[in-house]
């Protein structure tokens, strides 16, 4: 019988989790990543014709993109499968700093996770729920390419009184197993988003994974043999974000368009995504009108293009729908600005006059969303924006600090214990 996650400790921060980011810094210095590292910057940099402002954030971002490469890549291997957290912030374990693991337009509000699974073999997930459910949790099981093998919706799975699940993964039918993800020849990988719109109220779920059957006939990849497989995956992700951010920037400034997604390079299922970027002047804002199509979740967040989000931890760089205030109407109305426009719904651009916004919206009624949904922008001067949009609610300087201290607060102890101190607990 596999063992059942440890809900004693942080869902997040685990044993295993801390483990596996300190071999994946001791895989960070290796003689081959060293170079790729270097080599990879340089192409990037090449190709990305960056403007000056993209071009003074590049190093933070891309050690970032590159660590993540690090970590999702060393665990890879369906017959030693681990479960692993990736796009977590910087932090310390053991004294050491761990870079930040953020890449291709994260969603701020989700913790990901990803184990690798092979169709040819049996798993068993077990773990167990918080408290407080999440609004939004898939288990999506990925071919190579990132598209949609099979999906298990989280929220929705069937789970026992005392909180705990149990899913089983592979090809066979699923029979009388409640939670079941039918795997494929083609079966790669299972990507997990566990997404928290409440940031100190929502819970992550506990998780661990066990391969059934008979002890493994090959070799783990030696040392030298993961260096090159992390190498060839840091290539593909500066080009994977590189094109992204290329489409992106083939769309008119100022501007966002509405559309669904598809089952290929990553997107969700039956999520919408809003895709546009801003360039803005110091005293412009870009100002954002949302109605939501009856989307019980979405998510304004935005990033530079390198592919990771802005300050989310002590700026407002991102807005969800729980952090949001809305239009008497129902809407949402959001001003993306580099000052502080004294609005509570601002999006703080840290002082970058262009970025990339990629709004997302899920969890529609049955039968899809309302024929209301709509995403439109526009830019304004900062000081007509009373004028031009009224009734914003507004924040005097002590409610924007509660606003950033109870965010950071949530943030902290739901994903990143190790910034108070505390290193979770092993799972």
């Amino acid at each position: 019988m596999p063992p059942a996650a440890d809900s004693t400790g942080h869902p997040v921060a685990t044993a295993e989790q801390h483990a596996h980011e300190l071999a994946a810094l001791e895989l960070f210095e290796h003689p081959t990543v060293r170079a790729a590292y270097a080599e990879v910057a340089a192409t990037w940099l090449g190709r990305a014709k960056a403007s000056e402002a993209m071009r003074a954030v590049f190093e933070p971002a891309f050690e970032e993109v590159m660590f993540s490469a690090a970590v999702w890549s060393s665990n890879q291997d369906p017959l030693r499968p681990k479960v692993t957290t990736i796009t977590r912030l910087e932090h310390q374990v053991e004294g050491r700093r761990v870079p930040g693991s953020r890449w291709g337009i994260d969603n701020p509000d989700t913790v990901y996770r990803v184990i690798p699974i092979s169709g040819e073999e049996r798993y068993e997930i077990r773990g167990r729920v918080g408290a407080n459910r999440m609004t939004e949790n898939y288990f999506t099981l990925w071919d190579a390419h990132m598209g949609t093998v099979d999906v298990l919706d989280g929220r929705r799975m069937h789970v026992e009184a005392d909180g705990s699940y149990v899913i089983t993964v592979d090809s066979g039918p699923a029979g009388d197993r409640p939670n079941h993800i039918r795997s494929s020849p083609e079966a790669h990988e299972l990507y997990i988003r566990d997404v928290l719109l409440d940031w100190g109220r929502d819970d992550a779920n506990h998780i661990a994974v066990e391969r059934l059957g008979a002890a493994p006939t090959t070799p783990a990849l030696t040392l030298d043999e993961q260096a090159e497989a992390t190498a060839r995956m840091m290539a593909h992700f500066a080009d994977f974000t590189g094109k992204l951010s290329y489409g992106m920037y083939k769309a008119p400034q100022n501007h966002v368009n509405l559309a669904w997604s598809a089952d290929h390079t990553g997107g969700l299922r039956h999520q919408v995504y809003v895709a546009g970027r801003f360039v803005l002047r110091p005293d412009e804002a870009f100002v954002v009108n949302v109605s939501d199509g009856g989307a019980e979740y979405f998510t304004v967040p935005l990033s530079n293009i390198w592919g990771t989000t802005l300050d989310v931890l002590d700026r407002t760089g991102s807005l969800n729908k729980a952090q949001s205030r809305p239009n008497e109407d129902g809407t949402y109305t959001y001003v993306i600005a580099g000052e502080d426009p004294g609005v509570h719904n601002w999006i703080d651009t840290g002082g970058l006059p262009e970025g990339i916004l990629t709004l997302r919206m899920a969890e529609f009624p049955e039968g899809g969303a309302r024929p209301d949904l709509s995403a439109r922008g526009r830019v304004l001067p900062l000081d007509r924006l009373d004028a031009e949009v009224p009734g914003l609610a507004r924040v005097s300087a002590e409610e924007r600090a509660e606003q950033l201290a109870s965010r950071r607060a949530g943030y902290v102890a739901k994903r990143l214990p190790e910034l108070d101190g505390s290193e979770g607990g092993a799972a």
